[in-house]
């Protein structure tokens, strides 16, 4: 009888570890996650997607946590899942959100508007995804404008650089014309006035040089944040 009743004791503990539901986890990584343990935290949301792939509340923590720990592609994948399944308009575009913060950081700001768009559709009071929007429309203005004067600035240095070695090349062949000259004339006559010396060219050579590495040298404006309110409760 004992056995027996050691055996019943031990099948009702076995149970209660295997009885966690989905839910449960979910539960048990909202608290890891209040107490800023998001590696634990995720892998209560993994075991709780685990148990239901379609639990999109476990899909959106589980983006949370991963983006707590700057796994920026990770968290995005998941919030693209949870929205999938998501009925509720709220989960949906805080997920947006939290996928545009993510793109912004990744200064993809293509992918960022279209999910703060995407948030604002659902949620157009939010006024954090409104600034973040207009914030990203600024900021890809400035890459597109910042990359077109990089590839202009690169072709004028080509264009300088073939035009400094043929003005080089010029000037050299000019001094060895006057002292050709100076030769043939038994080295009494001096360069003419307006003649430059191969001294003279290498100079005025690096002189150009310098000033063209000053010209290129250009103010780079530090990227402003997203703002970024903290990730909403987990649900």
């Amino acid at each position: 009888m004992r056995r027996f009743l050691l055996f019943i004791i031990f099948l009702i503990t076995v149970q209660g570890v295997f009885a966690q539901t989905d839910r449960d986890l979910i539960r048990q990584g909202n608290r890891l996650y209040a107490q800023h343990k998001y590696p634990d935290a995720e892998i209560a949301y993994r075991k709780a997607v685990a148990q239901n792939g379609n639990n999109s509340r476990a899909l959106y923590n589980l983006g949370c946590a991963l983006q707590k720990q700057h796994r920026d592609s990770d968290a995005i994948n998941q919030y693209e899942q949870a929205v999938k399944s998501e009925p509720n308009a709220k989960v949906r575009s805080q997920a947006y959100y939290n996928m545009g913060v993510a793109y912004q950081t990744q200064k993809n700001y293509s992918e960022a508007i279209e999910a703060y768009k995407n948030c604002l559709r659902l949620n157009p009071r939010d006024n954090d995804a409104r600034y973040n929007y207009v914030l990203c429309k600024r900021m890809q203005s400035q890459q597109k404008k910042n990359n077109g004067s990089n590839n202009k600035n690169n072709n004028d240095k080509n264009k300088n650089n073939n035009q400094n070695k043929q003005n080089q090349n010029n000037d050299q062949n000019k001094d060895k014309n006057q002292q050709n000259k100076n030769k043939d004339n038994g080295g009494q006559q001096n360069q003419q006035n307006g003649e430059m010396s191969k001294d003279n060219a290498e100079q005025l050579l690096q002189a150009a040089m310098n000033e063209e590495q000053q010209t290129e040298a250009k103010l780079k404006k530090a990227m402003q944040q997203p703002s970024s309110r903290s990730l909403d409760k987990n649900w």
